[in-house]
């Protein structure tokens, strides 16, 4: 195994195991409970969602967080959901997915050059995780930056993932444009390893020269059932994601 295999599986250990917020764990574990009509006969996952896809990836995918009763369910980012439709579809047809479609944990879908991940681990309640909770959740976000040494590209799903890598880039002494640049579909920000008088930045991974943070509407059914966010705006991301990829 890997170095960065052996980074994440220790990761995904801890991530497994983390009850750092009371009130998370309590909703992800009551959504467990009850579950949704549709799939009483299943037995939910109920904890912790950790990333999932290509260790020598070059893609770094970041969402806000689990859905209640989609990876909360299944224990795989946006699988078993209508954004994980989404998503899969359109990483298929750019040629980073092995399927269409993420039904569950062990459907055989495999990720070509790409790992998902999240700010917040957890399922909220409302899809709205606190400042605290993101706080809590933000080393297992930076571990992960750090140990991805291959990527060149971090897409982010919504504004919330979008700051959410600004802080921890701007934390860590790398250099980005100021004023912080803010959250649109398609914006673009280049990564540059140092601070803007040369002092190296922390860590690796995400950080190194050369990458770039690029800004997408979240695949969410409130985007794409209103039109804000339609499959041709999506395949773009991943079209320019290529691109920039080098």
């Amino acid at each position: 195994m890997s170095p960065t295999s052996n980074a994440l599986a220790r990761l995904e250990a801890e991530v497994v195991a983390c009850r750092r917020c009371p009130r998370l764990v309590a909703w992800r574990e009551e959504v467990a409970r009850t579950k949704r009509a549709s799939f009483r006969d299943e037995e939910y996952w109920g904890r912790p969602v950790p990333g999932f896809g290509d260790p020598a990836g070059w893609l770094l995918i970041v969402g806000l967080a689990p859905a209640a009763h989609g990876a909360n369910r299944t224990g795989r980012m946006f699988t078993g959901d209508r954004s994980g439709d989404w998503l899969y579809r359109a990483l298929h047809r750019a040629g980073l997915a092995t399927q269409p479609d993420s039904a569950y944990r062990d459907d055989g879908l495999r990720l070509n050059g790409a790992y998902i991940t999240a700010g917040v681990r957890c399922a909220p309640p409302g899809n709205r995780p606190t400042p605290a909770e993101r706080d809590a959740c933000r080393p297992y976000l930076e571990r992960e930056l750090e140990a991805l040494r291959a990527v060149r590209v971090v897409v982010a799903l919504g504004g919330f993932a979008w700051a959410n890598v600004l802080r921890i880039l701007r934390d860590r002494g790398v250099w980005l444009p100021r004023p912080t640049p803010r959250f649109a579909h398609m914006a673009e920000v280049p990564i540059r390893n140092g601070s803007a008088d040369g002092a190296p930045a922390e860590g690796a991974g995400a950080t190194r020269e050369g990458a770039w943070l690029i800004g997408s509407y979240h695949p969410s059914q409130q985007n794409t059932f209103t039109g804000k966010l339609t499959e041709e705006m999506f395949d773009a991301v991943w079209r320019r994601a290529l691109e920039l990829k080098g």
